[in-house]
């Protein structure tokens, strides 16, 4: 087998049973590079001097037993919003264009200290605002698929890059389901974790109560190697939370009796996809033959989701960019009158349409005069979507539905119609809002060959049930589908 087509769990062995080398799974990834790369756009930032200095650092370190862990030697991409030291981190922006961070993020030093060798930085949408990864000042990533088709955002580049054989694993983060919805249109793996279990120490913040950092893989157990690496107590983080459940591998178990399954009839309503429908209950069924209870429920609140996010999103936004001003670093517009033009000006040019329209949303609902009638009424709003998991979570153990109404759409369709684009995150904002943890796992393909995944959420801080069903699930179909086609 060609070693592009493994796991990163399983190239990791190969390493270091000595069959093969970290230098030679860089130069393997670089030449995939090298043939796909022209077309998809996965990257905005290659390393491959770095790459491979780093992979002999390490090759020597798994030969003389200092490295043993599951991913040591295993080439990684990451996303464009979370700082790498001494490499350029843009989020994908003009405004951010010539920065590079003196410092690492919390969850990248932690995967260089397992062994992990950085590829690069992945394209992505302008500071993780969009579901399609054609919001990037660098242009647009295509889905590997059907390079007609998008992508999904905004952890777009990150998904395409593992689907692609670009990488062995990614990166991602996810504010509203930018991790789970490009994981099920590129037919990978994609974790969003319990919020406060990942460091947000060096991610640039979009809203800063819903972003957390996660895995995008080619299978589950990937998956779990992954977040058992990054799940680390930070005190760099006031929101990170100190666990002593992250031995995530421990959950890879075939084996699901007992478990009770609840489906949300609100997410089988109008607007979702038949071939994504039968495909996400025929996951259902799989799971039940294997043991577990499912059956149907009433979620309640779905169709308030989606203001709720957008305001509450939108008005952390509005504050976290306040930062990117062309003062201290990154672009500032070469010709002004005066303090506040440059400011105007550097603003105006640096960032883009889809960005600048979340900053003015977010602006206006923590205006005075709106605050009450807007951001309050959002914060309640989130405060039952809450209560109304807590409520059916004392009954079931997982909830399951769809990741997005569709299979991925045609380059250009959404940004012709940003209304549908913010309609499309429908089944993932509510798990950011409460501050679950969710999966997405592939789970067929629609007529046209685009992937379609089905997503699995679980209360809080129960990534265990998460990861014991989707391997179950992934198992029942065959294992993981990548290299297999």
């Amino acid at each position: 087998m060609e070693l592009q087509n493994l796991t990163a769990t399983a190239l990791s062995a190969k390493i270091r049973a000595g069959e093969t080398t970290a230098r030679e799974a860089v130069l393997c990834v670089f030449d995939r590079i090298a043939e796909k790369e022209e077309l998809l756009h996965c990257y905005v930032t290659l390393d491959k001097e770095g790459a491979l200095k780093r992979a002999d650092e390490i090759q020597e370190k798994i030969e003389s037993g200092e490295l043993t862990g599951p991913l040591a030697g295993v080439p990684v991409a990451i996303k464009d919003n979370l700082c790498t030291k001494g490499m350029p981190t843009t989020c994908s922006s003009k405004i951010l264009g010539n920065f590079v961070p003196t410092f690492s993020a919390q969850a990248v030093e932690d995967l260089e200290a397992a062994g992990a060798v950085i590829l690069g930085k992945t394209n992505m949408d302008e500071f993780a605002m969009g579901s399609t990864t054609e919001t990037s000042a660098f242009g647009v990533t295509r889905n590997p698929h059907n390079p007609e088709h998008v992508p999904g955002g905004s952890s777009g580049g990150s998904a395409a890059a593992v689907a692609a054989g670009e990488c062995f694993f990614a990166l991602g983060s996810d504010t509203g389901g930018s991790i789970r919805q490009p994981a099920a249109y590129c037919g990978v793996v994609g974790m969003k974790p319990t919020y406060g279990t990942v460091s947000r120490y060096g991610l640039i913040a979009y809203g800063s109560s819903l972003d957390q950092i996660g895995p995008l893989t080619k299978d589950v157990t990937d998956c779990a190697a992954v977040l058992s690496l990054i799940a680390t107590h930070d005190k760099k983080d006031s929101t990170s939370v100190e666990r002593k459940d992250t031995d995530f591998m421990s959950a890879l178990q075939a084996d699901v009796r007992g478990m009770k399954i609840g489906i949300p009839r609100d997410y089988f309503g109008e607007g979702l996809d038949p071939e994504v429908k039968s495909a996400v209950l025929a996951a259902a069924e799989t799971l039940k033959e294997r043991g577990a209870e499912v059956e149907e429920f009433d979620l309640s609140l779905v169709e308030y989701a989606i203001p709720a996010y957008y305001t509450i999103a939108a008005a952390e936004a509005s504050s976290n960019l306040e930062r990117f001003d062309g003062i201290k670093y990154g672009y500032r517009t070469p010709e002004y009158e005066g303090l506040h033009n440059m400011y105007k000006k550097t603003r105006s040019e640096g960032f883009g349409a889809e960005v600048k329209r979340r900053i003015m949303l977010g602006s206006f609902v923590l205006s005075s005069g709106y605050y009450d009638a807007y951001y309050l009424k959002a914060l309640r709003v989130k405060a039952l979507i809450k209560k109304a998991f807590d409520d059916a979570f004392a009954k079931y153990d997982l909830i399951l539905g769809p990741v997005a109404p569709t299979t991925a759409p045609k380059l250009g369709d959404s940004l012709a119609d940003p209304i549908k684009m913010y309609l499309g995150d429908i089944y993932t904002i509510a798990v950011n809002l409460a501050g679950l943890p969710g999966i997405s796992v592939p789970c067929g393909k629609d007529k046209n060959g685009l992937p379609i995944g089905v997503q699995l959420i679980g209360d809080c801080f129960q990534e265990k049930k998460l990861l014991t069903a989707a391997y179950t699930y992934e198992q029942a179909v065959g294992g993981f589908q990548i290299g297999k086609e």
